[in-house]
């Protein structure tokens, strides 16, 4: 029986808070279920990703370098399972975890990196479509999407949307790699009316009718409240999915490529290529100008997440002893 789970990731500016925010809401299923949840990891960089943490009661150990030094810190907190979600970790870091006598969940987004598991997830938009590179049990695509409770108690306002249309626009709590205030600039060119909130964990000056906050805890209310969210391809597209809010995106990192390609070639939402451009700000203005054109985006993605992708991976974890 699994009583006592560990979840290694890390967040901070250069990692960004997805890994963090979709292992936060497994870490929530499996509360609920009684299971003990300890997270094991460097959350030096974010305040925000600390606060999550204390918010909901759950601990924060600092995870050693090494496979070998890991391994023994969950033989000193006994734990029973293991959850690596991280860029960062050596390969074979698994292995060793799993010599403890302790089961391993690995999320990946494609590649494995080199971890060996007993479960991998992958709960990108047509994840089970694509060839995975081991023998293994693997949970693939949005049905398996992790989303916290301030999500799933969510849903979207129906009727009239206003005249202006409202923007949101956010890369992640930290915005690792710097490009929020080019991306609001960008929304400023298209010479469209607009009212924007702009989420940025630096502050900036900004033109026009832009309101630009810290990170906040409302995230996922201000995202149900949004005509159009202009972001990245990473964690959260899979809460936008949810909600049914059209969405304008981008990508910052590698992995989040595959998401983008997915969603922007599937018609589910709007790609607006790897930096602001021309190309973006034709694009940004036809979503403001066109309120059918971003309702169209928002229904297609309405009903791809269901919201109990968590509870099934938290079947399979639990499953494992």
């Amino acid at each position: 029986m699994i009583g006592r789970v560990g979840v290694r990731c890390d967040a901070g500016a250069g990692r960004g808070v997805g890994h963090l925010v979709r292992c936060v809401a497994l870490a929530e299923e499996l509360r609920g279920r009684g299971v003990e949840v300890s997270f094991l990891g460097d959350l030096a960089g974010s305040a925000w990703a600390r606060a999550q943490l204390l918010a909901r009661g759950l601990p924060l150990v600092p995870a050693p370098d090494g496979p070998g030094r890991l391994a023994e810190l969950v033989g000193d907190l006994r734990l029973d399972a293991v959850v690596l979600d991280s860029y960062d970790l050596a390969p074979g870091t698994g292995a060793r975890v799993r010599q403890t006598g302790a089961a391993v969940l690995a999320i990946v987004d494609g590649d494995p990196l080199g971890q060996e598991a007993d479960v991998y997830l992958d709960q990108n938009l047509g994840a089970e479509l694509r060839p995975f590179p081991l023998l293994a049990e693997r949970l693939a695509g949005v049905r398996y999407a992790l989303l916290r409770d301030s999500v799933r108690g969510l849903r979207r306002g129906a009727g009239p949307r206003g005249d202006v249309p409202r923007v949101l626009c956010f890369f992640g709590g930290t915005d690792s790699a710097g490009v929020t205030p080019a991306w609001a600039e960008a929304l400023g060119a298209t010479g469209m009316p607009f009212r924007a909130t702009v989420v940025s964990p630096r502050p900036f000056a900004a033109d026009g009718p832009i309101t630009v906050i810290p990170p906040t805890d409302r995230l996922p209310e201000l995202m149900a409240e949004a005509d159009l969210v202009l972001t990245a391809a990473g964690s959260t597209i899979w809460e936008l999915l949810y909600l049914g809010v059209p969405a304008a995106l981008t990508w910052v990192t590698g992995n989040q490529l595959i998401g983008y390609e997915a969603l922007v070639g599937g018609g589910i939402a709007a790609g607006l290529g790897p930096a602001p451009g021309p190309a973006a700000t034709e694009m940004l203005a036809r979503l403001l100008a066109d309120p059918g054109l971003r309702e169209e985006y928002g229904r297609r993605g309405s009903g791809l997440v269901d919201g109990k992708g968590r509870e099934r991976v938290a079947d399979a974890l639990l499953g494992l002893r």
